[in-house]
């Protein structure tokens, strides 16, 4: 592990495979119900690793996950790990309106509060959603009274990303005055493009060596706090196989889920890990932007 007095955020978006917006086309959200659900003894098996570990890591928690599993959260929560709000039903932001997304992220950050008895103070949207298209979310998020957001991924994607906007964990000016942390998710710089190095598919496809170089890369050999992320299905190969969904679909979905769990194990080993909160207060954050400059 590195000594560094930087803390990486490790993170989880505990969620099930069923959800992923790679299966939106072939999964309805009324179908949800049908598919066997690995949802719990994949978030128990990474809980067990973390605690080997000694590590306290935050869990993004799907609202619809904890109305079902609510022992789950509350045994997350009692061993001392963060608690923040995936939102309910993991739509992309973009695609609902503001009345609905308001209704559906303060259904689920009262579920969680009322399972773990604490405030919920963090949210990451769906597929990281939040872009130049839908940053009045921002806006809501600060109504219901979360203080800080993991959702904008300052890269080129086809379902996300709002390049050029900062990488380091900054304070969002909103129109009202108000102000929000943004923690982004990590990328990297090579040869003036910002490659995407914050876990998820891309720790599955790159080789291992090729992760650690990039997540070292954008900490600046240890000096800055870094987010890591991955989903409770990404280290179960024995998953069911969702039929119908598309070669590209396919291939982001179900890459090397057969080795995901032992690079997480490398991953902890070569860098020092905490909760979101833990890495924001590790550093001093000097970068302010207003809203209208992420426009």
């Amino acid at each position: 592990m590195s000594n560094s007095s930087v803390v990486h955020a490790m993170t989880v978006d505990v969620e099930d495979y069923f959800h992923v917006s790679a299966f939106y086309k072939v999964i309805s959200q009324g179908d949800w119900d049908k598919w066997p659900t690995r949802v719990e003894e994949n978030t128990l098996k990474l809980l067990d690793l973390f605690e080997q570990r000694k590590i306290k890591c935050t869990f993004f928690v799907l609202g619809w996950v904890a109305e079902r599993f609510p022992e789950l959260i509350r045994k997350l929560s009692e061993q001392g790990h963060e608690i923040a709000s995936h939102g309910y039903s993991h739509q992309l932001v973009y695609t609902q309106t503001p009345e609905v997304f308001r209704e559906e992220t303060k259904k689920s950050k009262d579920i969680l509060e009322q399972i773990t008895q604490q405030p919920i103070l963090g949210y990451r949207a769906a597929s990281y959603s939040i872009t130049r298209k839908s940053l009045w979310a921002l806006d809501i998020l600060d109504e219901l009274g979360f203080e800080w957001d993991s959702s904008i991924f300052p890269v080129h994607h086809d379902n996300y990303g709002v390049p050029g906007s900062p990488t380091q964990p900054y304070t969002i000016e909103l129109e009202n005055g108000n102000k929000i942390t943004e923690f982004p998710l990590t990328s990297a710089k090579v040869m003036g493009m910002s490659i995407p190095a914050a876990g998820g598919g891309y720790f599955r496809q790159y080789p291992y060596a090729l992760s650690r170089w990039l997540f070292e890369r954008a900490s600046v050999n240890q000096t800055r706090p870094l987010i890591f992320y991955l989903h409770p299905w990404e280290i179960d190969p024995d998953q069911p196989r969702v039929p119908n969904a598309s070669l590209k679909s396919k291939f982001r979905h179900y890459t090397n889920l057969h080795r995901c769990y032992g690079r997480l194990e490398r991953m902890i080993n070569d860098f020092n890990f905490g909760t979101i909160q833990q890495s924001l207060g590790s550093v001093n954050i000097d970068q302010n932007v207003h809203i209208s400059t992420l426009r």
